[in-house]
Parts: C-alpha cells; structure tokens; sequence
C-alpha cells in the first residue's frame, strides 16, 4: 500500500498540476480574449469618434461655404445699390497736365569700362642691388645685366598697359556715346508725348469736336464699374449747341443675383437655395437702369470745367436676345436730355433715384426686363455721322449747296423734299418773312401718326427759346400731335429746357445735314462766312 499510495499521489500531483496548467492557459487565453475585445472596442469607439469628428468638420466647411456664398451675395447687392454714391467721392475731372511725362535719364554705369588700369610700378621689377661681399666676388657685373634685363621687361609692361588703357578709353567713350544717344531718345520720345498733350488740351479748349469726344472718353473711361459691366459706349459732340450725346451699353437684368440665399441642410448634405422674388429683381434692375443713367451725366459735367458742355443727351442701351424670336437686339430702355442749369443742383447724395428721373422727365421703359423699348430723345447715328461726313467731304466742300445761301423757294423745295422722303405728306407750305418755310404735314403710320407742325429755320447762331415757344403754340392751335423745329444752327439750353417732356423735336444744324444726306440724297453745308 506504501508504494501503491505513493503512486497515486504522484499521479494526484501530476493531474492536478496539468488541471492549473490547463486552467492557467486558459485564463490567460480568456485574458488575451477580454484584451482584444476591449482594443476591439476602444478603436472602434476611437474610429467613431474619428468619424464624428470629421463629420463635423465637413459639416463645418460646408456651413463656412455657404456663408461665404450668402456674403457674396450681400457684397454683390451693396455694390449695386451703392453705382451712384460711389461716383460721388471720386473728382471726375482730368487734368492733362498730369498725363504729361517727366524726362528720368537712367545713370551711367560703364562698369569696370569706367575703372583706368593700374600701370606698371617699377618697383616690382627692379632687381635688389647687391651686397658689400657680391660686389667683391663680381656680383655688381650680374646686377648690372640683371637691371638692364628689368628696364626692358618694364617697357614691355608699360607699352602693353598704353594699349590696354588705350583701348579701355576707346570703348569707354563708345559705350558713353551710346548711352547719351539713349537718353536722347528718351528725351525726345517724353518730348513728343508732352507736345501731343499740349496739341490736345489746345484742340479741347477750342471746343474741337474730335478732342471733345476723345476727352470725355477718357472720362467714363476712367469710371470703374462691377467686371460684367459691358462698360462700352459711344459720344458724339454738337458744337453749335453744345451738346454732348451719349449712347452707353446697359448690363442685362442678369447682373442682379436671382438667388436670395444659401441655405447647408447637413441631414441631406444638401446646399439649398431661396430665390429672389421677381418682383425684387425687377425694381433693382430699374433702380440700377437709373443709377448708371445719373451716374453718367454726372461724371461728364463734373470733368467739365471749362463748359464745353451745356447739355447732354443720354440714350441707355442694352445688347440682348429677344426671347420671341431668338435675336440679337439693342432697344434703348432709357433716355434723357438735361441742361446744365438743371442738372449739377441736384444733390445726387440724398435723391430718389426714381423721383430723380421723373424730375428730369426722363423716358424710362416700363418693363425693362422685356426689353420694351423707349424712343431715343436724339438718335445717335444722326450726330455720329456727321463727323464723318465732314471729313469725307472737304475736298468737296464747294461743291456742295450752302443753306444759308439758297434762295427761299430754294430752301422751301429742299425742305419739302426731305420730309417727302422721310414719309410725311407735306401740306399748307407758307413762307414767313425771315425766309424758313412753316408747314403742315401728315405722317400716314397707325397709332404714331397724325398732324405734324414743322418750322424751318435759317439762322446762323442759337436760336431763341421764343421760336420753340411759338412751335408749341402752333402746335395747340393746329390741334397736332408732334411739333418739329429745324434750323441750321443750334439750340440752347432754355430750349431744351422747354421742350422737355413735350411732342416737340429740335433739329440743329448738324442733324439737318445728316438727315438731307440720309434721307434726301442732298450733301449739303452751312457756311456763315459765305456772301449772299
């Protein structure tokens, strides 16, 4: 039993310790289990916070983007609304004498041409004289060849630095005479321009047309306006009434923004939009039509010192596709005429534009977003010609009929035959005692026809606002529906003044040549200097 017992002990011990080894390995595989469920979900906690995390920074950049956008659109409005006041801190006036350019001569830098050579120092080939003991044992024999040696080998050197230094100084002058040659040519270019300036403001203050135009040109030019601003116009200039006509290309109603708002939904992830009601966007476009308009005639009279201008004829036009047809189009959806007097009181810092405009009695159209059109106070093309007209003609100049010279059935036969020819069926012709020719007429079209009242005048100067007057009373008297005025010479301000808002038309000089060429087939010319 001793040995059998103790064998069974030992197997006891035995079992008992693999059963802890099995239960030892097993717990600590249950430990590595728990320690990879736990990393398991600790990362998977970390990876969702992650996620949370850019979620929200996503969502954040989103938001920010939109805010942006919505700022945008702020910035956008507060710039449209403010085309008018913006102007008004600016001096629109140009001073030419500060386009003139000051002469800057660059400095001359010959560079190491400008540095003289070093010559040789004799002293650097001189030989060292010999000793007390040389001069004993024959050593002022070798000093004697040596020195000779040393004043040939200076020579050398000195006739080679001449040359050197010689032909430094040759290429110092040539690169000196090119450099004066330069800045002769800078002065003369600077010159030139100067003397251009000065041959320019001289054809400005002589009231010159070609340098009148080019002068407010530059004017509106100089007027900064939004980039998708078409910033495209053309001006004509009538000396005899100091008229300045301006044709200038209006933005599309699409330069308003037709979104109101951005609007981040970060359930969907989603960017939506609210739109500008059309209403909204209809009144600005019709407030900005009317800013451009007073920006304009502001910005020409303010850089008008010198009253070359007394009245100025805005015609705003705009390039677009008519929606019916598919067509390229240019209707004019606003037009005025305003004088001087009238127009620089105005405190443009505290109007109303839309009560400013009525004020001017400017023609707006009524529903500009369709494109709906007004008629031109004065057609462009009827000034702009005529400067071309002049110049084609002036070798032909007398060749040409002078009105203030034609005998008055003469003048009252042309006049007849250019309204015949523009469609009016003229009737009732009578000549008054100062040799024009007053007259009825008929236009035959529907709805913009009926009796017309025209009045011809043969004047040399401005005529007088009486004239105009007497035009409108016949006009009432006559019970017609348009009244035209046409002189040789011009109009001044109290006559646009008066015509202002009513069916009257004022026709100058130069506008009568136009249409006599135009319509007619009549190259005519009015020459005050010319006998009777």
């Amino acid at each position: 039993m001793g040995k059998m017992g103790q064998m069974q002990r030992e197997h006891a011990q035995q079992v008992h310790a693999q059963q802890r080894a099995r239960t030892t390995t097993y717990l600590q595989h249950q430990q590595m289990l728990w320690e990879a469920e736990h990393a398991r979900q600790a990362a998977e906690r970390s990876a969702a916070a992650n996620e949370r995390e850019r979620k929200r920074l996503y969502a954040e950049a989103r938001a920010a983007r939109v805010a942006a956008a919505n700022a945008n659109l702020e910035a956008r409005l507060d710039e449209l609304d403010g085309l008018l006041a913006t102007t008004l801190a600016v001096d629109d006036h140009i001073d030419l004498n500060r386009l003139k350019k000051r002469v800057t001569l660059p400095e001359f830098k010959p560079g190491r041409l400008g540095v003289p050579l070093q010559p040789p120092e004799w002293n650097r080939f001189e030989p060292p004289p010999p000793g007390s003991l040389g001069k004993v044992f024959g050593g002022e024999t070798r000093y004697q060849q040596q020195l000779a040696a040393a004043q040939e080998a200076f020579a050398q050197a000195r006739a080679r630095f001449a040359a050197a230094e010689s032909e430094r100084e040759q290429r110092l002058a040539a690169a000196r005479r090119r450099y004066e040659a330069h800045c002769e040519q800078l002065t003369a270019q600077v010159a030139a321009h100067n003397a251009e300036i000065d041959q320019f403001a001289a054809a400005l203050a002589a009231a010159e047309p070609k340098a009148v135009v080019e002068y407010f040109g530059l004017v509106l030019g100089n007027s900064v306006y939004p980039d998708d601003f078409p910033q495209r116009y053309r001006l004509a200039y009538v000396p005899e009434s100091r008229q300045i006509v301006v044709e200038y290309h209006l933005p599309t109603i699409d330069v308003i923004p037709s979104v109101r708002e951005y609007r981040y939904v970060a359930a969907g992830d989603e960017v939506l939009t609210s739109p500008r009601p059309a209403q909204e966007i209809r009144e600005r476009y019709a407030d900005l039509l009317g800013q451009v308009t007073l920006r304009t005639v502001h910005e020409l009279f303010e850089a008008d010192r010198s009253r070359l201008v007394e009245t100025i004829v805005f015609n705003g036009m705009v390039d677009a596709t008519d929606p019916r047809t598919g067509q390229s189009v240019r209707p004019c959806l606003v037009t005025l005429r305003t004088t001087r007097d009238t127009f620089v009181p105005i405190v443009l810092g505290r109007i109303d534009v839309e009560a400013c405009m009525r004020y001017l009695k400017a023609a707006v159209s009524t529903r500009p977003w369709d494109l709906v059109p007004v008629r031109p106070v004065v057609e462009f093309d009827m000034v702009d010609k005529r400067f071309v007209d002049e110049v084609d003609v002036l070798a032909d100049l007398d060749h040409r009929p002078n009105l203030l010279t034609l005998s008055a059935a003469e003048f009252e036969s042309l006049i007849q035959n250019l309204f015949a020819k523009m469609g009016l069926d003229t009737r009732h012709v009578s000549t008054p005692a100062d040799g024009g020719v007053d007259c009825v007429a008929f236009d035959p079209r529907p709805i913009f026809g009926g009796k017309v009242v025209i009045h011809a005048r043969r004047n040399r100067g401005t005529v007088d606002v009486s004239a105009v007057r007497d035009l409108f009373g016949t006009l009432h008297d006559e019970n017609a529906s348009k009244g035209i005025l046409v002189t040789t010479g011009g109009y001044g301000p109290a006559s646009f003044e008066f015509a202002s808002g009513k069916p009257l038309e004022l026709i100058d000089g130069s506008n009568l040549l136009n249409l006599l060429a135009e319509h007619a087939g009549v190259r005519a010319r009015i020459d005050a200097g010319e006998p009777h």
